[in-house]
């Protein structure tokens, strides 16, 4: 296969002073176009794919989970609010924090949950 597509390639004519003005035009464009496309696959992709991860993650929030927060703080959502948590770091000590400051959900709780159904 790759060797007929280089030999394809090598019949074609080269691209010189004669050449009509598309194909300088296209043959300039090809490269950056191709860049924008390699990045778009391997950086903005996946960076959008992890944000709408981690959205989910922090809409799904609910008392009982245990969290990390971006600081590295270990503790547990005592309360959900709109904007905020209140989470409890130690006994007798909660602290109200952006829903932002939570980097990951180490453990949910089983509070409210159904059993999967066996269809």
């Amino acid at each position: 296969m790759m060797t007929s597509l280089t030999s394809i390639l090598a019949m074609a004519p080269p691209i010189g002073d004669n050449a009509p003005e598309w194909v300088k035009m296209m043959n300039s464009l090809l490269f950056p176009i191709l860049i924008f496309v390699v990045f778009y696959f391997m950086l903005i992709r996946p960076q959008q794919k992890k944000q709408k991860e981690t959205q989910k993650m922090l809409e799904s929030l609910r008392s009982g989970d245990e969290i990390v927060t971006t600081s590295g703080i270990l503790g547990t959502v005592t309360n959900v609010k709109e904007k905020t948590v209140v989470v409890r770091i130690a006994d007798n000590v909660k602290v109200e924090m952006l829903r932002s400051a939570i980097q990951t959900v180490t453990q949910r709780s089983n509070k409210g949950e159904q059993p999967a159904s066996k269809n």
